[in-house]
């Protein structure tokens, strides 16, 4: 490297978003939650319900589609087991789907790159703040708080069971963006990986290196992994197709029991069925 001469930029492992994060099928359905402002960042709120809440908090950060029908459902999914479930909107109410005619085309003169950085400075600047925000008017004593996220979302998940002062206790991501090896490398609480074996911003030799650094630092994952499907699987599938569907219910399912696990919920379960 020449004298003055700046340290190359980390690769991504898990590439920036991209053409492939925004393709996909629209669901139908009716979410349960409502809405509310919390640091001045609209929030989804999907309560669980009475009998099967657990007490903990599930933060919920979005792809680029933002708080569209499906991602709102799988928040719902997420509190019908157990959890009293926030999302944020760091778009803003300007998700990518205002940009486009119709489900596969950009509208004539859309800056991808430019609303991407956009939305990404103002997320990585104020997601922290809504965390406490949520801490605060939600938090008890005893609440536990996991955070689960989809593509763009992936790094506040990283970001929050990093090192330091974690916000949450456990992690998880699926079909990530926007992830280098030092998030891998600074986590400090669980991690689950729901994964889609085609996915062109987390090849496979990318998170075989991802698995490599976590397994060498001893820290705890566990990786969900599914054939046939590809980026976008577990929120943007086609409810058509069964294979499609069993992968989407599978990765929430797997995701909450593992947060059941990690939170002592799974234990609490199972002493209860025993006495």
């Amino acid at each position: 490297m020449s004298r003055g001469a700046q340290p190359a930029e980390p690769e991504w492992l898990a590439k920036p978003s991209g053409a492939c994060c925004m393709k996909g099928h629209l669901h139908n359905g009716e979410p349960a939650g409502t809405f509310e402002h919390l640091a001045d960042i609209e929030t989804y709120v999907s309560q669980p319900p009475s009998d099967t809440a657990n007490g903990h908090v599930v933060l919920y950060f979005p792809d680029v589609f933002g708080f569209f029908t499906n991602g709102l459902l799988v928040c719902d999914a997420f509190a019908k087991a157990g959890y009293l479930v926030l999302g944020i909107d760091y778009f803003k109410g300007d998700p990518i789907y205002m940009h486009r005619d119709g489900p596969k085309e950009p509208k004539e003169g859309f800056d991808f790159e430019a609303w991407l950085a956009k939305h990404s400075d103002f997320a990585s600047q104020h997601v922290p703040g809504w965390i406490d925000a949520v801490k605060q008017k939600y938090g008890k004593q005893e609440t536990k708080y996991a955070c689960v996220g989809y593509c763009f979302g992936a790094p506040y998940v990283m970001n929050s069971i990093a090192s330091g002062s974690p916000a949450c206790e456990v992690g998880a991501f699926a079909h990530p963006a926007f992830l280098k090896e030092q998030h891998f490398k600074d986590i400090q609480r669980p991690l689950f990986l729901s994964c889609a074996e085609h996915d062109f911003t987390f090849e496979t030799d990318a998170r075989n290196k991802a698995l490599e650094i976590l397994r060498e630092a001893k820290k705890p994952y566990h990786l969900q992994l599914f054939s046939g499907v590809e980026h976008g699987f577990a929120l943007r599938c086609d409810l058509s197709k069964p294979y499609e569907r069993w992968a989407k219910e599978q990765s929430i399912r797997g995701i909450a029991e593992y947060f059941d696990l990690q939170l002592g919920v799974y234990e609490k379960r199972t002493q209860d069925a025993n006495n």
